[in-house]
């Protein structure tokens, strides 16, 4: 797969982390419950978010060898 794509992917985790943080702030007073489920899918999209771009890396370094 291109490289491109797996940074757009990367990006996209990252962008629902933000979303879901954004979530859990504004769900914290008002939903408890919902916003533990949006704090769990923000520690789940920032962990693959970080496993995705370390596999990205350790591909581009074996491309360059």
């Amino acid at each position: 797969m291109n490289k491109t794509v797996y940074k757009i992917f990367e990006y996209a985790y990252f962008a629902m982390f933000i979303l879901s943080v954004f979530m859990v702030i504004s769900n914290w007073t008002i939903d408890r419950s919902k916003a533990n489920l949006f704090m769990f899918f923000a520690v789940v999209s920032i962990f693959m978010f970080v496993f995705r771009r370390r596999f990205r890396k350790k591909m581009e370094k074996r491309e360059e060898k």
